[in-house]
């Protein structure tokens, strides 16, 4: 009889837990529904590629809506301009270098710096060895292709620290022009050029190849902006973005398959040739430069003494002739890194 008389109470108590456990799914289901999504836009730096692999799958994978967000990625490549469009209210968020963000700032934008993703310099100087080519100052007086704008600044930086010149030439978005032999040197992406020569038949032990960050110019590259003033109107927003993206791309690293198949769905939509051989080598450099390497590493966080060196350089070749305090211009940097 007793044990009898157990059961039902047992039962009876179960009943009453679950009840409570469906009253309390309707519950936070009705918040969420009563709290409607936080309409906002990103630019990314370039076309569709796996080098935004994290943005394209945390919209796809509805990650930024469980942040709170009902994100647009507007289109972008030639002809865009992430800075220009951010400067004009035109998107919430854009993905820029750091070396662009300091001159927008320098030219009155106030843009802060959300979280940097790409916390090193990718960018390579590529020369075939029968060139001759060994070493930074054997690149004297030798035609080098330099991409425009902000792009070519880090090289720059590195020639006038070396005391020699180059002949610049205005390099394209492709590197035909130094498969073809126009040019001796060309500027190369670690996740992206570097690999296209690679596939273009040419062996890596044929190939010079001078990395700037190994140069001594650590020039942190993507990194997440937003204007000032739209941080202070929804610093949650701001936050929540962050958040998401992050997440995105940790989502992206531990399922590369998906995230490739998001990214070539994206570029096919753009009308873009996708080669998922060259994806997955982006996508995987991508891991190694976000990704910190050590214990102490934070995701997203833009290093203060990095920052600090990058305004002392740009300060000291003419290119800025201040930059603002490292509190003020990372706003919360460190939103989703905890």
């Amino acid at each position: 009889m007793m044990r009898l008389l157990g059961r039902v109470c047992c039962s009876k108590e179960l009943k009453l837990l679950q009840n409570t456990m469906l009253l309390l799914l309707v519950l936070c289901s009705s918040a969420v529904a009563a709290s409607p999504l936080k309409k906002a836009t990103l630019m990314p730096l370039w076309s569709p590629q796996a080098q935004f692999a994290g943005y394209y799958v945390a919209l796809e994978k509805g990650i930024y809506v469980r942040h709170g967000i009902d994100l647009k990625i507007l289109p972008a490549g030639p002809g865009y301009s992430p800075e220009q469009t951010l400067k004009n209210g035109g998107a919430d968020f854009a993905i820029l270098w750091l070396t662009t963000a300091l001159r927008q700032r320098a030219d009155g934008t106030q843009l802060v710096n959300l979280a940097q993703l790409v916390q090193r310099s990718s960018l390579l100087l590529i020369s075939k060895k029968n060139s001759g080519i060994r070493s930074v100052a054997d690149l004297n007086s030798r035609k080098v292709g330099l991409w425009a704008g902000d792009l070519s600044l880090p090289p720059r930086i590195m020639f006038a620290r070396q005391g020699i010149k180059v002949r610049e030439l205005p390099q394209s978005y492709t590197v035909n022009l130094f498969l073809r032999g126009g040019i001796e040197v060309t500027s190369a992406m670690w996740y992206n050029e570097y690999h296209t020569i690679l596939s273009s038949g040419v062996d890596a032990d044929e190939l010079s190849v001078i990395s700037l960050h190994e140069q001594g110019i650590q020039f942190p590259e993507d990194g997440i902006y937003t204007l000032e003033k739209t941080l202070k109107k929804d610093p949650a927003l701001a936050k929540a973005f962050v958040a998401a993206s992050l997440e995105g791309w940790r989502y992206a690293f531990d399922h590369p398959d998906q995230a490739l198949e998001i990214v070539i769905k994206q570029m096919r939509a753009a009308q873009l040739p996708a080669n998922r051989a060259h994806q997955k080598w982006m996508l995987d450099r991508m891991r190694d430069l976000i990704m910190p390497t050590t214990a102490k590493g934070e995701q997203g966080l833009l290093n203060q003494q990095e920052y600090e060196a990058v305004g002392q350089a740009m300060r000291s070749y003419g290119l800025l002739k201040a930059y603002p305090d490292y509190s003020r211009f990372t706003g919360r940097s460190d939103a989703g890194t905890h």
